[in-house]
């Protein structure tokens, strides 16, 4: 059964929300929320016959155990750590602790939050939305084929140039993260569409001017992360797709399908870019839970 908070504890976590207010001008939903936490700390403090100013580092960190062990999140406790840091610092520059508790507490590992990808079908209705009648259309039809053909950093595609395309040999010669160059092939689908766009709409969008980005605009310039972006979430509206975006969507569902297809990870490794193949694993973590959906859908026995 949880203890009560003791009034004076009650007045010492009003008197701290007070100081934020006045500090930091934060809303009331957040001022209730660090109340709310720190009720709970001191009702908990309270079981163990403690209380908020004589808390130790151990106290501290067999409460957040036990946040744990009620099932909360590790984002949660690691917010709510957040919120207790924040509680003893100030009681340690009002003079009401001779320390901060929380200072050694490292805060709980959250991971990698696993990227959001498409289906091959929300792929497809992707790369089919842009409107092929206008040069941008072809333009973006384009952009979408190569990215999605080579898993490149949204980055690395918008500063491509004419010489970094190697039609003969079918690969894209890109500089990434670190100056480090990779090449990376296209593959048939998307080298016709760089053929097509470079005959005919890149020319219609340059008229006579000179642009050493390969995917200009109207302006002459070349595109930027932010245009190309707000044109995918667009063509993703076009094409019916709800799934949360990100300017990496595409090249997260690169990884992933190559997965779903047999890939090797350090191969899928090599072709992102990415120094460590630890941070090529998460995408074999999104592959899994695709076979498995499928396997509880198709075998018989599921």
């Amino acid at each position: 059964m949880r203890v009560a908070v003791p009034s004076s504890e009650q007045r010492l976590i009003e008197r701290f929300a007070d100081a934020l207010w006045m500090e930091r001008g934060l809303s009331d939903n957040t001022l209730a929320g660090y109340r709310t936490d720190l009720q709970d700390l001191a009702a908990w403090l309270a079981g163990e016959g403690s209380d908020l100013l004589r808390a130790s580092r151990a106290e501290l960190q067999a409460y957040l155990a036990s946040l744990v062990q009620r099932g909360l999140k590790v984002r949660t406790s690691a917010r709510r750590l957040s919120g207790l840091r924040q509680f003893y610092r100030w009681a340690a520059r009002e003079g009401l602790t001779a320390e901060d508790p929380t200072a050694l507490i490292e805060m709980p590992r959250q991971g990698h939050p696993l990227p959001h990808s498409l289906t091959e079908s929300q792929v497809e209705a992707l790369l089919q939305a842009p409107d092929l009648d206008s040069p941008e259309g072809v333009r973006d039809r384009c952009m979408l084929e190569l990215l999605y053909a080579t898993g490149l950093r949204v980055s690395e595609l918008v500063g491509l140039r004419a010489e970094q395309i190697g039609l003969a040999q079918g690969v894209v010669r890109v500089v990434g993260k670190g100056n480090k160059e990779r090449l990376v092939p296209m593959g048939d689908e998307a080298a016709d569409w760089v053929r097509r766009f470079a005959a005919g709409a890149r020319r219609e969008l340059l008229g006579e001017r000179a642009c050493e980005a390969f995917f200009p605009t109207r302006r002459g310039a070349g595109m930027t992360r932010q245009a190309f972006w707000y044109r995918i979430k667009q063509h993703a509206r076009q094409a019916g797709i709800t799934t949360p975006l990100s300017p990496h969507t595409l090249r997260h569902a690169f990884a992933t399908h190559l997965l779903n297809h047999g890939a090797d990870l350090r191969v899928v490794q090599l072709l992102l870019g990415h120094s460590s193949l630890s941070t090529t694993q998460i995408y074999t973590h999104v592959a899994r839970e695709r076979l498995q959906r499928l396997y509880e859908q198709h075998h018989p026995r599921a």
